[in-house]
């Protein structure tokens, strides 16, 4: 892999982005970073918190830190309480950083501006081995709380290469990302994917219609990397196929009708990426026929035990137990379609997709009980388009008025986290042995005379 690497950035004089940096110059962004974190004294194995939005700075820095600069973690946002929440789950001194931050208090902000590198051609050679953490993702809730997901060269450079291999991405490749890149699907499909497959990326996020429209037309940009929510944004007569060859989606679910509607307008069926942070990706399956079921990967291995999905891959994220043979069992349950695909059929855990975040249901049922007036609730969800996504609902036992329990959980942070469906009862129902009557819930909850916030 390393040997790899060192070749790409032999072709120093090869564009990144249409107008932006050379390979050579994100090289020498690379050596300077490691160039100034070792200036400082910083030790190689502490890490940095990472807040850099521009794409070509980002892959610097990954860089970096495989060549002697200490790992970074990337929190999916930059405002304060995500990066006090970020220093919780992973203590950290120093903030490198492109833009403008209010640091956590004791944190120090060191711009990139500050991190030329030293005189002398001093070789950007990787020491990291490529299974040696070298960042860490703060996810903001990949187990429905606030989580850090190391990750090793082999994990985020072999999937960039795997990905590079499965979409045939080419030299004459020019990606178009409606996703920030410090977000894993944004990380892999517009920083390192393009970097590994020698293409080049748009240095800006599009993610208002005309903006993508416009990318398309104007750029010609012939790889997609979207969310479903901007391809819900894209169903407008401007849409066409312009220059694109392919369209991925992940993040959650993608709507049928959307991907109907992009299809009949493009000709170009999206392609969607399963997998998560932690994993990493797994499966993929194109809109058209047979479209439920999903193709893992060929890189890696998968089964079924007990009727939730095995996987055994590079990709997998060392902090997740995986058993003798290197297996990881996830929360999702399958069933086999033969073929080497499958289908899901739902969540073995409490933890559901809502809007593309995975919230903990038993997490927001702690919320609602705190509310002053609520004496019990219950927190289920809601099937919607697909198994993977899902509404939430609240039978709520409580003095409260609907009016009053919607304003509480307006105060909530997580948007996505708030029931959409509720109910208030008298006493949650439960059965002769204490445990809450499920099935009486679930008629509760979807009468007729159902509320909604």
């Amino acid at each position: 892999m390393f040997e790899t690497i060192a070749a790409l950035l032999e072709n120093k004089t090869r564009r990144f982005t249409p107008s932006g940096p050379t390979i050579g110059e994100i090289g020498d962004s690379a050596r300077g970073i490691r160039d100034a974190f070792m200036r400082r004294g910083v030790p190689a194995d502490e890490p940095v918190c990472l807040c850099i939005e521009d794409r070509p700075l980002l892959l610097a820095a990954l860089l970096a830190s495989m060549a002697g600069a200490p790992p970074f973690i990337l929190p999916h946002a930059f405002q304060p309480r995500v990066l006090g929440a970020a220093r919780e789950a992973r203590h950290f001194r120093w903030i490198l950083t492109d833009s403008t931050v209010d640091p956590p208090e004791a944190a120090e902000v060191i711009r990139i501006e500050e991190c030329p590198p030293d005189p002398g051609d001093r070789p950007l050679k990787p020491v990291r081995t490529p299974d040696r953490a070298f960042a860490f993702l703060f996810t903001g809730g990949s187990t429905g709380k606030p989580r850090i997901w190391s990750k090793t060269p082999a994990n985020l450079f072999g999937e960039a290469m795997n990905l590079a291999r499965t979409f045939g991405i080419r030299e004459t490749d020019l990606l178009l990302s409606t996703v920030p890149p410090q977000h894993i699907y944004g990380l892999l499909g517009s920083v390192l994917l393009p970097f590994v497959a020698s293409a080049q990326v748009l240095r800006r996020t599009c993610t208002f219609p005309q903006e993508i429209l416009s990318a398309l037309q104007n750029e010609a940009a012939t790889v997609l990397v979207g969310v479903p929510i901007h391809y819900r944004a894209l169903r407008s007569g401007d849409l066409q196929r312009f220059s694109l060859r392919l369209a991925l989606s992940s993040a959650a679910p993608l709507d049928g009708g959307d991907a109907a509607f992009f299809l009949e307008k493009t000709g170009l069926a999206i392609t969607e990426i399963y997998g998560s942070t932690e994993t990493g990706g797994i499966a993929i399956r194109s809109y058209g026929a047979n479209h439920d079921a999903w193709e893992p990967f060929a890189c890696l291995d998968w089964k079924i035990l007990s009727d939730r999905l095995a996987v055994r891959s590079d990709f997998v994220s060392p902090d997740l137990p995986c058993d003798a043979e290197g297996f990881f069992t996830t929360a999702d349950r399958v069933a086999s379609t033969g073929e080497n695909r499958f289908i899901f059929l739902g969540r073995a855990d409490h933890i559901v997709k809502v809007a593309g975040k995975r919230v903990d249901l038993e997490e927001i049922r702690e919320k609602i009980r705190r509310i002053p007036g609520v004496r019990d609730a219950v927190v289920t969800a809601v099937p919607l388009t697909g198994a993977r996504q899902a509404q939430i609902a609240a039978l709520v036992a409580g003095d409260l008025s609907i009016r009053e329990l919607r304003a509480a959980l307006r105060l909530m942070d997580e948007h996505y986290g708030r029931p959409r469906k509720i109910r208030i009862v008298t006493a949650i129902p439960v059965l002769p042995n204490g445990k809450i009557d499920r099935q009486q819930v679930e008629r509760l909850l979807f009468a007729p005379r159902l509320s909604r916030t």
